[in-house]
């Protein structure tokens, strides 16, 4: 997967508040959190944690493949463009409201230097027992069999709870961000849980908007070995309004939770029709 005990994670805006609050709370996850990058203020501890200016000198003197970066949107770009140029492998981009071409040329960026973009607008990624990079709260998680990918941090944060509660562990949690352009899609997040040696199931956790699910659920059809269980967010959404993410904007018909859930079940996707089903559905199908 993309995160592992042994990733060297930086964290981009470390002396920002964000970047100490959740500092602070990846350290007390296990994450091996190496440096923090502000320009101007390098020299600085965080957390016991040394402040370098350029995504570089973390690089060079730290051994960093992971950055998170908690930066303001008008910064954003540039931010990801140096971690990348750095030779970041894998960019957790926290930020909201990240302009749509700024995604854009970030995405492409990552792509034609093989590296991995997370969001932008995601609460990142976490492998329980291992490491985390960034926001998700740390209490909700147990290590176990369970991969989740989802467009909604806090659906996310209910979902692990309730697998928790329930006594299924997680293999690796990933919230892909609900804007237009992401830089992690449903797609490539099932590919690398049919790869994983340690996912047995997948809950996918989906919205209205957009057809990354329809496109996941071809994806499941065709190539998911392992079973998938999925919950679309926003069935009762009256038509025509405007709620939710960037993302969840649904036109010419397509991107309604019906089509949505017409094209998983095609798939042989197990549906949820209400969040407090996941537990009981991965019960049925999970093999450990």
């Amino acid at each position: 997967m993309m995160l592992d005990i042994g990733s060297r994670v930086i964290v981009q805006g470390m002396t920002g508040h964000q970047g100490r609050v959740h500092t602070r709370a990846m350290l007390d996850f296990g994450t091996r959190v190496v440096a923090g990058v502000t320009p101007g203020r390098g020299g600085e501890e965080v957390e016991g944690v040394p402040v370098v200016e350029t995504v570089s000198e973390a690089v060079a003197a730290y051994g960093a493949d992971v950055s998170v970066m908690f930066v303001p949107s008008a910064a954003a770009k540039d931010a990801a463009l140096e971690a990348l140029d750095a030779g970041i492998g894998t960019l957790v981009m926290v930020t909201e409201h990240v302009p749509v071409h700024d995604a854009m040329i970030v995405v492409q960026y990552a792509r034609l230097k093989g590296a991995r973009v997370i969001g932008p607008n995601s609460p990142g990624i976490a492998v329980p027992g291992r490491s985390k990079a960034g926001i998700m709260p740390n209490q909700i998680f147990l290590p176990g069999p369970v991969g989740v990918v989802s467009r909604s941090g806090t659906l996310t944060y209910e979902v692990v709870s309730s697998l928790t509660e329930a006594g299924l562990g997680q293999s690796t949690c990933l919230g892909i961000g609900g804007d237009p352009v992401v830089g992690t899609s449903f797609v490539d997040a099932l590919r690398l849980f049919e790869a994983d040696k340690d996912t047995d199931a997948v809950v996918l956790i989906g919205e209205i908007g957009g057809a990354a699910e329809e496109v996941a659920a071809d994806h499941i059809r065709d190539r998911m070995s392992k079973p998938v269980v999925a919950y679309i967010a926003g069935r009762t959404a009256p038509p025509g309004r405007k709620m939710g993410h960037a993302g969840a904007i649904v036109q010419g018909g397509r991107g309604t939770a019906a089509s949505k859930i017409a094209a998983l079940e095609e798939a042989e996707a197990h549906i949820a029709r209400a969040p407090s089903q996941i537990p009981s559905l991965v019960s049925s199908c999970c093999r450990r």
